[in-house]
């Protein structure tokens, strides 16, 4: 059985690549520490570092065993707390990951309140992570729940998901636009505008996607500006820089000096998953994870 011990103070090792250092950090003298490392790797039967008299780096090996080491230590302190809020009788509480429109579209702060009437002692630890970060996290068993654009694949043997929102989006225009009034807007009366783009967590991937939409709808988007996500990009329409589409659940956070409208005939949805992981360990985990797909129901209601 490997001791968490050495494992600890291998990291420690590593990172700092000097075992003066490493000893400093952990407050332990350096004979002692290289002596813990030397048995780690005569009970593994393996070599994790190369030595020389100026410093010590980690082998090819010693870098796999790294990055598992790192893994299984973050999981070891993430049950210590589950340990103990066990203890403190609060079902051990969510480590939840999500993404902005998660929060914007009002699909986690709802799900949020509905777990509160029920569990109000639940700890909530909430993790904005890109979708890559948090399904990575599920496998590791950091997270519990991730909320993210795309599902894993089908057949992927750790994770399953379901979608939660599908979001359709509306167009943006300066309230002192010519046509901010107008009674509806064809591809080409789009394509003739200045456009502000939106560049969010996600990145090139749902911007390629959202321009592939705009071409096959029969116009491409003239960007002259892009913000980091939807909000800022709507304070730009209202001082007048261009036209964009937000999400239709945004449509409340619109400020003053936007008009919006929809248009029926595009195509791009905003989707939003929650994905888990197929060995769910504890009740509280299932009931947040139904709790978020019957928010699905009342997004869909309120689009309807």
């Amino acid at each position: 059985m490997l001791d968490i011990r050495q494992l600890h103070y291998f990291v420690a090792v590593a990172e700092e690549e000097h075992v003066g250092k490493a000893a400093e950090r952990l407050h332990i003298s350096q004979s002692p520490l290289s002596r813990q490392i030397a048995q780690l790797e005569e009970k593994l039967g393996l070599t994790l570092f190369e030595r020389s008299q100026q410093r010590i780096r980690l082998t090819r090996d010693g870098r796999t065993f790294l990055a598992e080491t790192q893994a299984f230590l973050a999981h070891a302190k993430r049950l210590e707390g589950l340990g103990q809020r066990l203890g403190c009788g609060d079902e051990g509480g969510l480590c939840i990951g999500y993404l902005e429109n998660a929060i914007h579209s009002g699909v986690l702060p709802n799900a949020l309140r509905s777990l509160r009437k029920d569990r109000p002692a639940v700890h909530i630890a909430l993790y904005n992570q890109q979708s890559n970060e948090q399904l990575e996290g599920l496998r590791q068993r950091s997270l519990d729940l991730a909320l993210v654009c795309a599902p894993p694949a089908l057949n992927d043997p750790d994770l399953q998901a379901t979608q939660v929102l599908s979001d359709p989006m509306l167009l943006v225009v300066p309230e002192g636009h010519p046509q901010a009034h107008a009674k509806r807007f064809t591809p080409k009366d789009l394509a003739a505008q200045k456009w502000i783009g939106v560049m969010d967590q996600e990145g090139a991937l749902n911007h390629d996607t959202f321009i592939a939409t705009c071409a096959k709808a029969g116009f491409t988007p003239d960007i002259t500006m892009e913000a980091s996500e939807p909000l800022a990009a709507l304070g730009l329409v209202a001082a007048g820089l261009g036209m964009t589409m937000i999400q239709q659940s945004l449509r409340h956070q619109a400020p003053p000096g936007v008009v919006l409208h929809e248009l029926p005939w595009f195509q791009y949805r905003t989707s939003l998953w929650v994905a888990w992981h197929r060995v769910n360990l504890r009740p509280l985990v299932e009931t947040f994870r139904k709790t978020l797909e019957e928010g699905r129901v009342q997004v869909r209601d309120v689009e309807a």
